[in-house]
């Protein structure tokens, strides 16, 4: 079975797909700008250190999204990118005595390699920070000429004040922001909290940065801050409008809202009409993190016998915008699942059949497969409306003839191009 989305509908098929954007707070109907044609912008990893299984959950439910709107016929243009210049990745580099591609070079290598496992589609090409610096301090100095932004000290700072509308995906209440001027010089901060005050868009060079974090620009020695970096990636990617822009929850608080104010104070023009966040990957009920020494690295369910189909899956159980609380339990009841889902496939002896009369229960599956996923990227029900109808053809596997059996494969393979859970290792 093919693991490229394959087109399943002709012009206008798109029409049906509904999405919650989280700018709105609800369920809408999504159209891209340009008839049969969408720009995504999708965050990629901070590449200062590696990607634990609650990051994998976003790039999967981000996977989905990307394969199924290739398969109702869209072209998808996509940016996914890497941060590999920022405060954490510098840090890192200087206690380790190592240079900056020594700390992010690796962490690409094994996100690269673990996506393959889990059969996350990724670009060939995939953006960086440190190649978009130019782009970064056009972007800064426009900024500077709407009098949005601002010099202090040889840095750079966003007013928020000064752009209408400041906060308005998360839904931020401007009238607690504090009228005292104060700076927030950090690239990130932890937590999930807002910095009210005006946030650093370029760190002029200072002593001690190692020579490849340092960039000669118009608008001198430094380099562009976390806060810039996503929308120079984008503008000089995807340009100034977009169509659609995903992440994790996490990216509610202060990024995204910063990408926005960025984009738009430069442009005067609306960046992004849709926005998705996935929720977060629970550990025993509590959020994944470092901190909580809780993390959960791919290798463990691996080394634990389970194939990275089976993560997958697990992965997708549950809807993206809510939490998914991970369990030895659910990835075994989520194994043994696509275990038996999988034996009743090769029981149906689809491998080796001709022709192309697909039975009865495909018309059936493709329109619930659709439904299902049309109704907010519900993989979870697509997977079990999946499961259902692969029930009841094997009920009457025998009287299957060579016809419905390769039609019956063609329109699996089809699915499955978007939910990869069927077919082990192809299509990588």
């Amino acid at each position: 079975m093919s693991g490229s989305p394959q087109r399943q509908t002709g012009p206008g098929a798109d029409q049906e797909l509904h999405l919650t954007n989280t700018m709105t707070r609800s369920k809408e109907r999504f159209r891209p700008r340009e008839p049969g044609v969408v720009r995504l912008f999708t965050c990629g990893p901070s590449i200062y250190r590696r990607q634990h299984l609650g990051n994998y959950r976003t790039y999967l439910y981000e996977d989905v999204l990307h394969r199924y709107l290739q398969y109702l016929g869209y072209r998808v243009e996509r940016l996914l990118n890497y941060t590999d210049v920022e405060d954490k990745a510098l840090e890192e580099a200087q206690e380790g005595g190592v240079s900056l591609e020594e700390v992010t070079g690796p962490v690409a290598q094994r996100f690269r390699q673990e996506c393959g496992l889990l059969g996350i589609w990724l670009p060939e090409h995939v953006a960086r920070a440190s190649t978009s610096v130019e782009q970064a301090a056009r972007l800064i100095q426009g900024l500077l000429d709407q009098g949005v932004a601002y010099w202090h000290r040889g840095d750079v700072f966003y007013d928020p004040l000064k752009f209408p509308g400041f906060g308005r995906l998360y839904g931020l209440d401007m009238t607690r922001w504090p009228r005292k001027k104060r700076r927030f010089r950090r690239d990130t901060y932890p937590g999930q909290r807002w910095n009210l005050g005006d946030f650093i868009l370029w760190h002029r060079a200072r002593e001690g940065d190692p020579p490849e974090a340092r960039w000669q620009t118009a608008l001198g020695e430094g380099r562009p801050a976390w806060n810039v970096q996503d929308a120079a990636m984008i503008t000089q990617h995807l340009g100034f409008e977009i169509d659609l822009a995903c992440g994790g929850v996490d990216n509610l608080y202060r990024h995204h809202d910063y990408t926005i104010a960025v984009v738009e104070a430069v442009s005067g023009s609306r960046f992004c009409p849709f926005w998705l966040h996935g929720e977060h990957l629970l550990v025993d009920g509590a959020k994944m993190s470092k901190s909580r020494g809780n993390v959960v690295y791919l290798e463990e369910p691996l080394a634990e016998g389970r194939a990275p189909e089976d993560v997958r899956l697990h992965l997708l159980s549950t809807h993206y915008r809510q939490p998914l609380d991970l369990t030895r339990e659910g990835l075994d009841r989520d194994a043994a699942r696509r275990s038996e889902l999988l034996r009743r496939v090769a029981e149906l002896g689809l491998a080796q059949a001709s022709g192309s009369d697909a039975p009865e229960e495909m018309g059936a599956l493709e329109r619930r497969f659709r439904e299902r996923l049309n109704d907010d990227l519900d993989v979870a029900g697509a997977i079990a409306a999946v499961t259902e109808e692969v029930e009841r053809l094997h009920r009457r596997r025998e009287a299957l003839s060579p016809g419905e059996r390769a039609g019956a494969r063609q329109g699996l393979r089809a699915m499955d191009s978007v939910l990869r859970v069927l077919c082990p290792g192809e299509g990588r």
